[in-house]
């Protein structure tokens, strides 16, 4: 699969409501997605494990293993970890929830009601950002610090450091960008997929930007600067 056409792509689609599940089957293949689908999230694992998607789509709300558990065992299975995973909810919609959404490894959210077109935009841009870290397969370096784009892990003096996934989105771009201040909603935007005119909360970046510095210790957590008004940056120097 490549970003400059999505003829190739493949997407595994999780839903409990077969309604939803063939309108959104049937939007996608009239948009040149190859669509693979369930309305069983442990059906789904295991179909994902064979097929190994581009991209998974899953509803939060289901029966027996709900979309966060499902998720969290996708993000925890080694064969297809690296895949991609947006989650839809037209329950779990408060900032708290969407958040603990993001908090199981997944990599966009979008809360129902939805247009089509929208679920498209994100679905897109979450494929986008997929490749754009794959490309950057090269490890970077700092402070003793090591950032490895292709196995999404970091450590430092070689001690693995836990972090989410957005924790990680965030420390990469903001490092790949050494000096430069990105704004808030560069920030949303970019890592959350989120659209800044509806949502430009900065207490999203606030929270991850502070665990991160926490996780990093402060030879390395301090180089987070708040450019207040502006943004955050990954300062080369203190």
């Amino acid at each position: 699969m490549t970003t400059g056409g999505f003829m190739s792509c493949r997407i595994f689609v999780v839903d409990d409501d077969k309604t939803i599940l063939k309108v959104i089957r049937t939007y996608l293949e009239n948009h040149n997605f190859k669509v693979c689908f369930s309305d069983n999230a442990i059906e789904a694992l295991e179909s994902i494990k064979k097929i190994k998607p581009d991209i998974v789509l899953t509803d939060a709300e289901m029966p027996k293993v709900d979309g966060f558990d499902f998720c969290k065992s996708i993000k925890k299975t080694s064969a297809v970890s690296r895949i991609p995973v947006i989650i839809m909810s037209g329950k779990r919609i408060s900032e708290k929830e969407v958040l603990e959404g993001y908090d199981t490894g997944a990599d966009d959210y979008i809360i129902k009601p939805f247009s089509f077109p929208l679920l498209l935009a994100k679905i897109k841009a979450v494929l986008k950002r997929y490749d754009s870290c794959l490309e950057r397969s090269g490890k970077i370096s700092r402070l003793g610090m090591e950032i490895d784009p292709e196995e999404r892990t970091v450590s430092i003096n070689k001690k693995m450091i836990k972090m989410t996934r957005k924790e990680f989105d965030l420390l990469l771009l903001l490092i790949s960008r050494e000096g430069k201040v990105l704004s808030v909603p560069y920030l949303l935007e970019t890592v959350w997929g989120y659209d800044p005119a509806a949502y430009n909360n900065p207490h999203t970046i606030e929270a991850h930007t502070s665990n991160l510095r926490k996780k990093l210790g402060l030879k390395i957590g301090q180089r987070i600067v708040k450019i207040t008004g502006h943004g955050y940056k990954f300062a080369p120097t203190i």
